[in-house]
């Protein structure tokens, strides 16, 4: 079910958990792939789940109570030894069944919802993991195809025509408001897309990472498919 990731310049790909998480980002890296061909049926426990709101959280003891094929069990261990794997770690990953996201309209010349290019950002030394069990995958891009949002002309006259303070708090305006996350693909930009089945671990924009951050992005979602997306 899961689709080839191969190594270049910003991802490397691993065989084991524990080369996910001990592996060092370093220069244009900034992506790391635990490729995996899943086994089990990850679409019966996406229909066998109740959809609550846009995005649902799962827990544990929702997945426990469902009940499964072979085939559905076989997805559900799966994914019950990556959540505790994850959390052995150190890490609290969070189960979520997704229709969509919210969408960010409320200004037409820069979008800040998660559909948009963007990076992450953490206070404290941490790095992005995720994997889509089912549905459609996000995308990543290397930081030399993508320009920040917040540099680009006509969108920073707007932003300074947004803001009504004194120039010297102009950057922590762009800050404050998470403007200054958000990228745009450059026009021969090549996305890597996670795929599906995938433990992915992200650069995060924090004060003691080595590297630049990982540009990413949700992807629009399937017509009438829901996602099913472990992340953390």
């Amino acid at each position: 079910m899961a689709n080839t990731i191969s190594s270049n310049k910003q991802v490397s790909v691993v065989s084991t958990f524990s080369q996910l998480i001990n592996s060092k980002f370093h220069d244009e890296m900034n992506a790391i792939c635990w490729s995996r061909n899943l086994l089990g049926d990850f679409k019966e426990i996406v229909n066998k789940l109740e959809l609550k709101e846009n995005i649902t959280e799962v827990s544990t003891e929702d997945l426990l109570a469902l009940s499964l094929s072979e085939h559905g069990q076989l997805a559900r261990a799966t994914i019950l030894n990556d959540i505790q794997q994850l959390s052995n770690f150190g890490a609290s990953p969070s189960l979520n069944l997704l229709k969509c996201y919210e969408r960010d309209d409320e200004f037409d010349f820069i979008s800040t919802d998660v559909y948009s290019y963007h990076v992450d950002r953490s206070p404290i030394e941490t790095d992005t993991f995720l994997c889509t069990y089912h549905g459609a995958a996000s995308d990543i891009l290397p930081n030399d195809q993508v320009m920040q949002k917040i540099l680009i002309p006509e969108i920073r006259a707007k932003l300074k025509e947004l803001y009504d303070g004194v120039e010297a708090g102009f950057e922590n305006f762009l800050a404050e408001y998470f403007f200054d996350l958000h990228y745009q693909a450059m026009p021969k930009a090549t996305p890597t897309n996670l795929g599906v089945g995938h433990l992915w671990r992200l650069a995060v924009d924090h004060p003691t990472q080595q590297v630049l951050p990982c540009v990413h992005r949700a992807p629009i979602e399937n017509d009438g498919e829901y996602r099913l997306l472990l992340i953390c």
